[in-house]
């Protein structure tokens, strides 16, 4: 089977495309940016530099495909996204078509087809009518939000519920929906590859909870053990509440107004056709909500913070950068030394070696630690050299240590939220780049506030100790 997947750097795509590489397809991913996708493919999947709403480009990925995937979406370029969305959907119908592509598979919107509905879920239905009347075989499901780490609209949730310990809800968090694990999207999605060939099929698909938007948020603190009182509040407008959004969450100005349009409108199953057609059993909403925390988890496990280090040249924005729910500060420094060397420097960190700067700020915020029950620095550490995964280092814990590369300290000191400090060692043209990266995850508006306050703080400890481990590293001792 070879199959087109468009939208591959999107947050759908980015998902199924292991699951298509583990069921054995090859996969053509047509990318705008293929450089987003290097080193996340297998040795089956292609990359094809393209922009999807581009014709000749379109023409160009359906020769010799199967199956084609339509993840494309327009509502966050600023642009109209409807008549974007239109556009595109009939240049792919119509390449598809002339390519011989036998199947098309669509993920659309919840919601019933009426005058009522939002621009934003209208525009998701026209899509999928737009691809039916190529008369090819289309495989349409209808979703409502989609919980997962990187979730648009799940994340909005997050974010709501972690910086408002007081909200003020509108009208459409009351409004029914039946949201479903980005798991189980991806199951379907993959599963339409092997459905019968048949006539045009719609299928809506959501877990088993029907729940209200509110209900989300309640479930999301209960899991973060953060305690959120809601006052409804039903002369909030649509117009209003957009506002509301863009000072609680800037990052969704430009979709604000779209989608809380769209939350207005109930977005329940109303056919069991999907229940019918595949064996899939979808996760309830608290299963998803935990596994949408652990796919966060996993993900920042095995990231590289050494990317940030492109962004240094710009000015530096108080209190780091976001990067999902954290809050990053990273910090690099070029030194003419072996890696091993480095390392090494980095690998003496703590106990009575030190934290190379500010010493005395090291041992106040351990005795204010102890003072409300953590650890302190009073734990020092087993070696004064060597370092094992597992052991602790003063007021923290060794999550990884890779030598002569990578160092990752795992905070367990008393904080409203969870810390990290992470040393990377990388080796170039002869010298290494030694970067070094705090990240917080905060609990609440508590956790916000706490970092903030004592980031002039970190501005001065850490890029003293990043310049006292360069040094050590000179000297060699």
């Amino acid at each position: 089977m070879h199959i087109l997947l468009t939208g591959a750097t999107g947050y759908v795509g980015g998902v199924l495309l292991p699951e298509l590489e583990r069921l054995g397809h090859r996969v053509r991913c047509l990318a705008r940016r293929p450089g987003k996708l290097a080193g996340k493919t297998g040795p089956l999947t292609e990359v094809m530099a393209g922009d999807a709403t581009d014709p000749d480009d379109l023409a160009r990925a359906c020769a010799g495909i199967d199956t084609a995937y339509w993840l494309v979406h327009s509502m966050e370029s600023g642009v109209d996204f409807e008549r974007a969305d239109r556009l595109a959907a009939e240049r792919f119908a119509a390449a598809a078509k002339a390519a011989g592509v036998k199947r098309l598979i669509y993920l659309g919107g919840l919601g019933a087809d009426d005058d009522r509905l939002s621009a934003h879920l209208r525009s998701r239905h026209e899509v999928g009518a737009i691809l039916r009347a190529s008369g090819l075989d289309v495989v349409e499901f209808r979703a409502s939000i989609i919980v997962g780490a990187g979730s648009f609209s799940f994340d909005l949730v997050r974010t709501l519920v972690e910086r408002l310990p007081v909200m003020i809800c509108p009208a459409w968090l009351a409004t029914p929906t039946q949201p479903i694990a980005i798991a189980d999207v991806v199951a379907y999605l993959a599963a339409a590859v092997d459905l019968p060939p048949g006539s045009q099929r719609i299928f809506e698909i959501g877990g088993p909870d029907k729940v209200s938007y509110g209900a989300i948020m309640r479930e999301y603190a209960r899991q973060r053990g953060l305690r959120r009182l809601m006052i409804p509040v039903p002369v909030l407008t649509p117009r209003l509440s957009s506002l509301w959004l863009k000072l609680v969450t800037p990052r969704y100005s430009k979709v604000g107004r779209k989608l809380i349009d769209g939350l207005k409108n109930p977005t329940v199953v109303t056919n069991d056709a999907a229940e019918r057609e595949f064996s899939l059993r979808p996760r309830d909403l608290a299963t998803a909500v935990r596994e949408a925390a652990e796919q966060e988890d996993g993900f920042f496990a095995g990231k590289r913070w050494a990317d940030f280090a492109d962004f240094e040249e710009l000015p530096r924005r108080y209190g780091g950068a976001p990067e999902g729910s954290r809050l990053v500060d990273h910090r690099h420094t070029v030194v003419a030394v072996a890696p091993e060397r480095a390392f090494a420097a980095i690998e003496r960190i703590g106990g009575r070696n030190g934290w190379y700067a500010a010493n005395w700020l090291w041992t106040l915020r351990g005795w204010l630690d102890q003072l409300i029950g953590g650890p302190g620095m009073a734990r020092g550490r087993r070696d004064p050299e060597r370092l094992c995964t597992g052991e602790t280092l003063d007021c923290w814990r060794v999550e990884i240590c890779e030598p002569p590369r990578r160092l990752r300290l795992a905070a367990e000191m008393k904080l409203p939220g969870r810390g990290w400090l992470e040393f990377e060692v990388v080796p170039r043209d002869g010298d290494v780049t030694i970067h070094q990266t705090a990240v917080f995850d905060p609990r609440g508006l508590g956790g916000l506030a706490y970092w903030y306050a004592i980031w002039p703080l970190h501005e001065l400890v850490f890029r003293r100790m990043l310049a006292g481990i360069a040094r050590r590293a000179v000297r060699g001792t």
